[in-house]
């Protein structure tokens, strides 16, 4: 007979690269907001976090662009929530996907009469 071993499960221990990357991950949301609490007036932020409760990936995506902006200096003061709404349009005019329909209609080689029915 065999010994039985616990399987890993929630209770059980960790890995500690994923404590690693758990660490990681949480410095990283840390430094973003601390970026973006210099860069965002109050109303700014309030927008951008509603934004994120509707539209994760845009509101990644703006908040990338301003702390890509902070980094390399090119924002004077913090910006409001027109400057963020300015921002916001822009996002979504470069974003924007454009659904085409295409028919790709059957050739069929086959007489126009109804009488095959």
């Amino acid at each position: 007979m065999g010994v039985w071993q616990p399987q890993r499960g929630f209770a059980g221990p960790e890995d500690p690269s994923d404590a690693a990357q758990q660490e990681a991950k949480h410095r990283e949301a840390e430094m973003r907001n601390s970026i973006l609490a210099q860069v965002l007036d109050q109303s700014a932020r309030a927008r951008l976090s509603n934004l994120a409760l509707v539209k994760p990936e845009k509101t990644k995506a703006v908040e990338n662009y301003l702390i890509q902006l902070a980094r390399y200096g090119q924002l004077s003061g913090k910006v409001s929530e027109q400057g963020l709404i300015e921002i916001l349009e822009k996002v979504s005019q470069q974003t924007e996907k454009k659904t085409t329909v295409k028919f790709n209609r059957r050739k069929v080689m086959d007489s126009d009469e109804d009488d095959d029915y």
